[in-house]
This record gives structure tokens, C-alpha cells and sequence, in this order.
């Protein structure tokens, strides 16, 4: 063999090694490392409400098909953050109807002014849905909301947390708008983020939401690879609609869906201080 031809098997195995160990790489980091990389990310907002600042914890999109360690970090961290309330938007199942790890991961949680959930698509598409996971839920100690109002009474600050539905008419939203108390701070739990917003009370002061696992994959310069039905322009983060400018937040989630990968795009837990 010549020495060019021993040149370029060297530096082919050479590219070839590279691309290799790039590859392991990527899917070390996909699949492994940012699934389980959980990012906090803080919102403050400021209201002319009276009282102390209410401190709440959401997290959403589970997708819990196994307990795991991952799900006993996910539920120290929250206990770190030292919520007054936690809030949780939907998509708790999977394709394994896990319904029993789902509760055994919201008995890890605890918040002095209680724990408050709406459902997502996913709990409608397994089955247990409506007053069949409100049951469940309340026997540990989480409050489903089907299209309707919860107040408590945090540090001197009233504050109402309404549950919009999954699927919700523009009719459902309206009669929920109609409940809403203008002297009290509101706060809407939807687990999709594209609804109809000028339907919204202009007394409504923060909306939470999840759905679009912030894309789950995001390749750099590039739009998410793939989002759900009625996520719109919301991807992940803090948004304005209606024209009463209302905050809208999008949490990326903490599950992963179809493919067990994150790219770009970590599990999040979002505290926000009101």
C-alpha cells in the first residue's frame, strides 16, 4: 500500500472516530443528561394588590410512565423553593396509564396553601379524566379544577386560582370570567396556552400553562421541529395577550413525549413570586 493511501485511511478513521464520538456525545446529552437537568426558572410580577409576595412552584407535563429517582429530586427541589402553593397544568399520564406512580409522586409534594391542578390532553386520551381523577387527586391532597375557581388567603394577599379545562369552549371560558373577583389577584391554570384571550377578564393577573415542552428538541437558529395543536406562537416563557396585555408563562415540562430525548431544552420547574 502507498504511503498516500495510508495518509487517507488515517485520516478517514480519523473523521470517522470524530464523528463518532460527537455522535455519542449527542446522544449521551439527548437522552441521558438533559432529561434529568432540571432547570428553576423565576418569575416575578408585580400587581397594586395588597399583602406579602406569594411565592408558587408550577410544573407540568409529567408524562410519567415510571417513579424514578428523577421524580424524588423533581419533589426536593420544589420542598427547597419554599412555595406557599403549588400549581401543576396537566399532562400527568402516559401511554401506561400510570395513574398509581402519578400519585405517589404528588404525595411527595406539600405546600401550605395546598396543591392545585388542572387536566391536560393526555389524561383525556388515557381514560381517567373528570370526577374519575378528581377522586384521585383529592385523596392526596390536590385540588382538581374543572372550569371553576379556588381562593385562598396567602400572607394577607387574597388570590383565586382558576382552572381552565382541557378542551374548553369560548362559552366554558366566558361563564369562568364571570366568576372572577376584581378585588382578589387571579390566576389561570391552563394546560394549553392558545386559547381565546380576548375572551380573558382584564382582572386576570398571570396565566400558566405547559403543553409545547418548550419543543422538547431545539436545534440552534432553527423553530422548535414539532409542536401540538393549540400551541400557537407560545413555545416556552413569558408572553402578553389580549389587549389588556395580560402575562402568560409556558413551562417547558418535566416529562418528554413520543421520543424520550431533550435537546436544547431542558425540564423545568418555574417559581413565581406575586
Amino acid at each position: 500500500m502507498s504511503r498516500s493511501n495510508k495518509r487517507g485511511l488515517t485520516r478517514r478513521r480519523f473523521l470517522m472516530g470524530g464523528a463518532g464520538s460527537l455522535g455519542t456525545v449527542f446522544l449521551g446529552d439527548t437522552f441521558w443528561y438533559e432529561p434529568q437537568a432540571i432547570q428553576v426558572k423565576k418569575l416575578d410580577l408585580s400587581t397594586n394588590r395588597s399583602g406579602q409576595p406569594v411565592r408558587m412552584v408550577q410544573i407540568s407535563d409529567l408524562h410519567l410512565n415510571q417513579l424514578s429517582d428523577f421524580h424524588a429530586k423533581v419533589a426536593t427541589r420544589i420542598a427547597e423553593l419554599r412555595p406557599d402553593l403549588i400549581l401543576l397544568t396537566g399532562d400527568y399520564l402516559e401511554e401506561k396509564r400510570n395513574i398509581r406512580g402519578v400519585l405517589d409522586f404528588l404525595k411527595k409534594l406539600a405546600a401550605p396553601h395546598g396543591i392545585y391542578a388542572v387536566q391536560g390532553n393526555w389524561e383525556y386520551w388515557s381514560r381517567l379524566e373528570g370526577e374519575n381523577l378528581r377522586r384521585h387527586f383529592s385523596g392526596v391532597g390536590v385540588q382538581l379544577l374543572i372550569n371553576e375557581r379556588a381562593d385562598i388567603n396567602v400572607s394577607g394577599q387574597a388570590l383565586s386560582i382558576l382552572g381552565l379545562d382541557y378542551p374548553s369552549s369560548s362559552n366554558q371560558l366566558k361563564l369562568l370570567m364571570q366568576t372572577v373577583d376584581p378585588e382578589r389577584s387571579n390566576v389561570i391554570l391552563s394546560h394549553v396556552p392558545a386559547f381565546a384571550h380576548e375572551a380573558l377578564s382584564p382582572h386576570i393577573d398571570l396565566i400558566l400553562c405547559g403543553h409545547t415542552h418548550g419543543g422538547q428538541v431545539r436545534l440552534p437558529m432553527l423553530p422548535p421541529l414539532y409542536l401540538p395543536l393549540y400551541t400557537g406562537r407560545f413555545v416556552a416563557g413569558y408572553y402578553e395577550v389580549s389587549s389588556h396585555k395580560i402575562p402568560l408563562y409556558v413551562n417547558r415540562g418535566l416529562g418528554t413525549s413520543v421520543l424520550p430525548m431533550r435537546f436544547l431544552c431542558r425540564p423545568e420547574i418555574t417559581l413565581i413570586e406575586i
